[in-house]
């Protein structure tokens, strides 16, 4: 069973968590579709339990997914099994959970105080999450003003010497950003947006430096790396997919044709499209932890399996790069 250690924490983690996003639904941040369709409850809480029968311990989730119903999901399904599990959970939001709404403090968001709500959003969290803590406490505002993070990085340690969390983290894909983060005692953790077709050597260098775990959000770039869809692919408009917007439509649409290059490489070893991504992953760092998530259990058995194969090797990381003309391969 691959595992890690959970950055300078001492929580030792599978080599691969669970998104839950997915199991949100379709309830989303206003008005806009922020969600999957064709998930149901049943069958995200069997997604769980899958999870936890191949060994998965950390499952990732946030307060506006679903604005509250993935936190209260995973609820209950881990009733009775808190002890296995290990909690990571994301604020930043204000969740209006009777109007299905996930409103920003201020528009944009790094003007807001966020760090006067960070406690208040906590304890709504634990009451949704049943539970007296979190492992994981992360900071869900990407673009978050650098120069405002001390505020929240601190409003975090008070909450890890009351005992409601035991570590935090952010997730954001900015570096500057991350290094303020990092220099709180308690923080063992950054979620990056990381995938073999998006990497970030910034955030993995301050991760190295600081000691932390990187935290791998969109490791099959929302389906479109597992092989299963095609230029030209369509969604229902209750799916996020649909929206076409930031980094979905700019950056992995455009990618679509060249995911088929990778096919050779990446389903070598009788690996599929989904299990060689999240390979190139743990290559590619020591401190990746992916999270892929999972609409059916057939696509959690799918995933899991990838941590019986383990990594890629050097030699199949460099035909990577050379296929999609990065040069040298990088791992750390």
């Amino acid at each position: 069973m691959m595992q890690r250690e959970l950055g300078r924490s001492e929580i030792t983690v599978s080599a691969m968590g669970l998104g839950l996003w997915q199991a949100g639904g379709v309830k989303g941040t206003g008005s806009s579709a922020d969600g999957w369709d064709g998930v149901t409850d049943d069958e995200s809480i069997r997604v769980i339990h899958t999870a936890m029968e191949h060994g998965i311990n950390l499952f990732d989730t946030a307060a506006s997914y679903g604005a509250g119903h993935s936190e209260r999901l995973l609820a209950r399904a881990l009733e009775g099994r808190r002890d296995q599990a290990i909690i990571a959970t994301k604020f930043g939001y204000r969740v209006d959970e009777a109007a299905k709404q996930v409103i920003q403090y201020n528009d944009p968001p790094r003007e807001g105080d966020l760090a006067s709500h960070v406690r208040e959003e906590c304890e709504a969290s634990l009451r949704r999450l049943n539970t007296d803590h979190i492992d994981l406490y992360q900071l869900h505002i990407n673009d978050y003003d650098p120069q405002r993070a001390p505020a929240v990085r601190e409003a975090c340690e008070a909450l890890v010497k009351d005992g409601k969390i035991r570590y935090y983290g952010w997730s954001t894909d900015f570096p500057e950003g991350a290094r303020v983060f990092a220099q709180g005692e308690h923080c063992t953790a950054i979620q990056v947006d990381m995938s073999v077709m998006h990497d970030n050597p910034g955030i993995l260098a301050v991760c190295d430096e600081f000691n932390l775990a990187a935290i791998n959000r969109g490791p099959l770039g929302m389906g479109l790396l597992t092989g299963k869809y095609k230029p030209g692919a369509t969604w229902s408009e209750n799916d996020i997919r649909a929206s076409g917007v930031g980094w979905f439509k700019d950056g992995f649409l455009p990618m679509l044709d060249r995911v088929d290059d990778l096919r050779e490489v990446l389903t070598s070893g009788g690996r599929t499209m989904a299990q060689g991504c999240l390979a190139w992953l743990w290559a590619r760092s020591y401190r990746n932890i992916p999270i892929p998530g999972a609409k059916r259990v057939s696509q959690l058995e799918e995933n899991a399996k990838a941590m019986e194969f383990g990594p890629l090797t050097p030699d199949q990381m460099q035909q990577i790069e050379v296929i999609l003309g990065r040069g040298e391969a990088a791992t750390v």
